[in-house]
């Protein structure tokens, strides 16, 4: 089984939001369904990076990562797309 760690964009907002799942296309419309609270009123959301691993753990510990980036550089630098693994 394939997982995915992902950051997805407020259409709204502009804001962003990173998680990780194993079934890709479900997660994204659940986020877009309203089915996640912290979301709900962030919608529409776009996914603008993901990537692929072989395991949970590594999706769960890539997630973190990408969250302790905080918004600086090294997260600017993923979502620019020159470092997307998608």
């Amino acid at each position: 089984m394939k997982y995915y760690t992902y950051i997805l964009q407020s259409k709204k907002d502009n804001r962003y939001y990173i998680g990780s799942t194993s079934d890709m296309e479900r997660r994204l419309k659940e986020h877009n369904s309203g089915k996640t609270k912290s979301l709900r009123f962030r919608r529409p959301l776009v996914l603008i990076h993901k990537e692929e691993f072989d395991s949970r753990e590594s999706a769960e510990t890539r997630e973190k990562q990408i969250k302790s980036y905080k918004g600086g550089i090294a997260f600017k630098k993923l979502i620019s797309g020159s470092s997307s693994r998608q």
